[in-house]
């Protein structure tokens, strides 16, 4: 089976509503799930309508996570991995958010693998640490400029390893910063 027609099933697609999507022809659909490499602007067009890399839709070998119960392997789609990563950026200023909003992203789209719990593993830790750290900085009474700049330290910090993450996760595929255990 082409990694195009596993693609567009996993999706509850058919070829007709794909091409809609992506304005590219059935014919051209029908022809790549025969077994013919999409190129340019087609191979843009439906990695981008199918929310994966482009490089999933060629005949490179194709990254697959484990699914539990010995049921058949599913394809990992980094993009949808980077937008649950990213997810916690707007709300590194409201503590649970960051957690929430990834952890709720990850059940909606059935992305239950290392990585994603990894993600949301590292924003627990970090909404657990930086209170800490915020507090001693308090106790210490170092005045309130020392506060503010240690407010934003950690703020920047968190952002860091987001965006640090997400770079990657593009680039490499696996995270930069990791625990050794996962928290969920």
């Amino acid at each position: 089976m082409s990694k195009l027609k596993q693609l567009r099933e996993k999706q509850n697609l058919t070829q007709e509503e794909l091409s809609e999507k992506s304005t590219v022809s059935v014919r051209t659909i029908q022809r790549i799930e025969a077994g013919k490499d999409p190129k340019g602007y087609t191979l843009r067009v439906l990695a981008e309508t199918l929310g994966v890399l482009e490089k999933e839709l060629t005949h490179q070998p194709l990254e697959v996570e484990e699914k539990e119960d010995n049921e058949e392997p599913i394809p990992i789609n980094y993009s949808k991995i980077k937008l649950i990563n990213l997810s916690s950026l707007p709300f590194v200023v409201v503590p649970l958010l960051n957690i929430l909003v990834p952890l709720l992203l990850m059940f909606t789209m059935k992305l239950k693998n290392p990585i994603t719990k990894q993600i949301i593993s590292l924003q627990i830790m970090w909404t657990i640490i930086a209170p800490i750290i915020f507090m001693l900085g308090i106790f210490l009474k170092l005045g309130r400029s020392f506060t503010l700049i240690l407010i934003i330290c950690l703020l920047l910090s968190n952002i860091y390893l987001i965006l640090r993450n997400a770079v990657a996760i593009d680039q490499k595929k696996k995270l930069h910063y990791k625990l050794n255990f996962s928290m969920i």
